[in-house]
């Protein structure tokens, strides 16, 4: 148990896994709880569904009523009510939130008494008092009918009236008995154990018309329960109207939706005798008809499937499925050809246009037509060179010392051919060359004069 117990606690939860058993712990643990509580942040989404906040002076609780459970509510909650809700505790999961799955709600008044309705059913239905096995059969043809309800209410009147009209000969004896208020479930034991004791009648119907919860309880309590389960007599519960439920309906050995329907029930009536047989001759030949048509059904389809299964109609299929396939085989070659032949085709066009007789004209073509764009080129390159060397050649003779001579100017150098530009450089007796257009001037110098001194 300890290793179980360490191996538990050791487990690694992610977040939705830890929210899934939560859940379950919380359903499987608490089951139906009844709570009380003020109706707030109430919520009516477009899904149907109901949800809201059951509050006290100290607490709240998130609540979800799914629509299936909502329809059953008999009227509107508003937020601010007190009502009593019969819930499960859950978690939703995706936000970890702890909530009431809600499953009836009441005001809190007819709720309680719903609560204490619910806590006897189930009191008594544990103690097997609803049981099947319990029930007594009603005569078919019951000798005398037995009524336990008020004198003076609505109900006996209609019971009377259903009885004299489907089977005026049947005797009834009338049990008056309380059917409201306080002291109205003693009444009503006392009654049945009456009927119980002097064991006159064949039926016992046991009832009262319709009304409020409040008005009906007498036939919740415990002790109108169990003075009906202990009846030698079979007892028809026949309280209220067809939406009304008591614990005397669960207990009774049957249950009449109003008291005119229980007296339906007892009575006799000679032309709904008939009606029936007529009914079930009628169900028997369509019965009949059914069945055969079903026969002639079902020996067509084994037909079909002989038929289906011929070796004849097989070998048909089987030449049909051999054309289908022969035909999809020669549409494929087809197919694959003439792919094929495309291809021949498309390398047909390539080789061509790849063959040295098709791009040899070409390419002399384009060979010439270089040949002469070179030409234009070196034509138009040497026009420019010779351009540009005859305009260098022009400046260069307008800058041409030989140019200056022509014009009547000489120049002066010293024995080494040095430019004399200054008369303060030659010293007397320095041999000077002066240089004209025509020929050289080789002169000794005697005297020189400063420039300034001029």
């Amino acid at each position: 148990m300890t290793t179980s117990l360490s191996q538990q606690n050791s487990r690694i939860f992610t977040v939705s896994a830890l929210n899934a058993e939560v859940r379950l712990l919380l359903e499987n643990e608490m089951g139906i709880v009844w709570l009380v509580g003020e109706l707030s942040n109430l919520s009516m989404p477009v899904s149907g569904h109901w949800y809201f906040t059951l509050k006290d002076s100290r607490a709240q609780v998130k609540c979800a009523m799914f629509k299936g459970h909502n329809r059953r509510v008999n009227f509107k909650p508003v937020a601010g009510n007190q009502v009593l809700v019969k819930a499960r505790l859950s978690l939703y999961e995706p936000r970890g939130d702890y909530q009431l799955i809600v499953e009836s709600m009441q005001p809190e008044g007819d709720g309680r008494l719903q609560q204490q309705f619910e806590v006897l059913k189930t009191q008594l239905a544990q103690e097997g008092l609803f049981a099947q096995s319990l029930k007594q059969p009603l005569p078919t043809n019951p000798q005398r009918v037995g009524i336990i309800t008020s004198k003076s209410g609505a109900a006996l009147q209609d019971i009377l009236n259903v009885l004299e009209r489907r089977d005026p000969g049947l005797p009834i004896v009338i049990y008056p008995t309380m059917v409201q208020g306080e002291g109205a479930a003693i009444s009503i034991a006392q009654a049945i154990g009456n009927a119980n004791v002097r064991n006159e009648c064949d039926v016992l119907i046991v009832g009262r018309g319709g009304g409020a919860l409040e008005d009906l309880w007498c036939f919740n309590e415990e002790i109108v329960a169990r003075t009906i389960a202990s009846s030698q007599i079979p007892i028809i519960s026949a309280v209220g109207h067809e939406v009304d439920v008591t614990i005397a309906d669960f207990v009774a050995d049957m249950r009449a939706p109003t008291p005119s329907a229980a007296a339906e029930l007892v009575s006799r009536d000679q032309s709904e005798q008939k009606q029936k047989i007529f009914h079930v001759k009628s169900r028997l030949q369509q019965a009949i008809r059914l069945y055969i048509t079903e026969q002639q059904q079902t020996v067509l389809q084994q037909f079909r499937q002989l038929e289906q299964q011929h070796p004849q109609r097989r070998l048909m299929q089987q030449a049909q499925q051999v054309d289908e396939l022969s035909g999809r085989l020669q549409q494929s070659i087809y197919k694959r050809s003439q792919q094929e032949l495309r291809k021949l085709t498309q390398l047909s066009h390539q080789l061509t246009a790849a063959s040295p007789a098709y791009t040899l004209p070409v390419q002399q073509s384009n060979m010439t037509a270089l040949a002469q764009r070179l030409n234009d080129a070196m034509q138009q390159q040497l026009k420019q060179t010779q351009h540009r060397f005859s305009v260098a050649a022009t400046t260069l003779d307008a800058v041409s010392p030989l140019a200056v001579l022509a014009r009547g100017f000489s120049i002066t150098t010293d024995a080494k051919g040095k430019p004399i530009v200054s008369a303060e450089t030659l010293k007397t007796g320095d041999t000077i060359i002066t240089r004209l257009q025509q020929g050289e001037v080789v002169s000794t110098v005697n005297q020189t004069r400063d420039a300034k001194a001029q």
